[in-house]
């Protein structure tokens, strides 16, 4: 077996495709990538289907270790990395060899990088995905939603296409202010009129209180004003709003059902930015259509499908 052997993580580092679907009435959430918009393009760099398995690398930390000739991508965040003490640029493909090592450290932008591999990593499916929800002991490379640890071997297919690069028009600036459109929900009315005032004219912050089932936001205090409500099923990106007025936004990793009142959720364009946002960072909100939502996705899923990418030399 050959591949990738893992000399080093934080813990963090898990196996993600796209997701697992048709299960909630199970009571099994999704999984997936959390920013689906930079793992499909690390799937494109390599010509690989979009639902190939890949590693999602939150807040760096990890060292790998090659075992064969084969081609990488690397898409997300900037973690800095190096190969053999070289610095690769995140949003493009690159090969590597026997014994060369891979370093991905933390993030000068944004949260979390994905690697992808020819044909994407091996692992066994489980319900029909590849997906690790560790809350749930499903997926990843284990199969049972155990983190990836220090000699596992991630193991990949070995072809070498022409190292490629997405156009900078495509390459998201996470540096940039993080503005988030919300769908309005079910029991937005219910809310007080300075809270849905203080929704989309403040600024808030992401708390230390952070990971893939959800994201707590911290600002002005939040009102509901209704009655108790009924559990229900929760959407992605979800924002859902406790006792203490403190916005939670729920992700892919989530409960499949809660009897928190909920503002709305986020389109799936703005899902994929979030997963970029660090604790400490600051957002905004803006009130979206359905139409909107949808014509953001199908516009992101067209680019990533056919945008003609940028050559590079080897």
């Amino acid at each position: 077996m050959s591949g990738l052997k893992i000399e080093k993580t934080l813990g963090l580092a898990q196996l993600q495709d796209q997701g697992r679907f048709g299960v909630r009435h199970l009571g099994v959430t999704q999984g997936g990538a959390l920013d689906w918009v930079a793992a499909g393009w690390a799937n494109r760099l390599l010509g690989n289907d979009a639902d190939c398995a890949l590693l999602e690398i939150p807040f760096g930390g990890v060292s790998l270790l090659c075992q064969q000739h084969t081609t990488l991508a690397l898409t997300g965040a900037d973690l800095q990395a190096t190969l053999d003490g070289r610095p690769v640029a995140a949003w493009q493909s690159f090969q590597v060899a026997p014994n060369q090592t891979l370093i991905l450290g933390p993030p000068r932008s944004g949260a979390r990088g994905y690697l992808a591999a020819p044909g994407g990593f091996t692992a066994p499916l489980v319900l029909n995905s590849r997906s690790e929800v560790r809350r749930e002991q499903l997926g990843g490379l284990h199969a049972d939603g155990s983190p990836l640890r220090p000699g596992d071997l991630l193991q990949c297919g070995s072809a070498k296409p022409v190292p490629a690069a997405v156009p900078q028009q495509h390459v998201p600036d996470y540096l940039a202010p993080a503005c988030l459109d919300v769908i309005l929900g079910a029991q937005i009315a219910l809310f007080s009129g300075q809270s849905l005032f203080d929704l989309f004219n403040q600024t808030w912050q992401v708390d230390q209180r952070a990971d893939r089932m959800g994201l707590r936001l911290l600002g002005k205090t939040l009102r509901y004003q209704g009655p108790p409500i009924i559990s229900e099923g929760i959407p992605l990106g979800a924002i859902q709003v406790p006792a203490d007025g403190q916005p939670i936004i729920l992700l892919n990793d989530r409960q499949t059902i809660g009897g928190y009142p909920r503002l709305g959720a986020l389109t799936p364009a703005s899902v994929a930015r979030l997963g970029q946002c660090a604790p400490g960072q600051q957002l905004t909100f803006k009130p979206a259509t359905r139409a909107k939502a949808r014509s953001q996705q199908l516009a992101l899923h067209n680019a990533i499908q056919t945008t003609l990418l940028v050559q590079r030399e080897i």
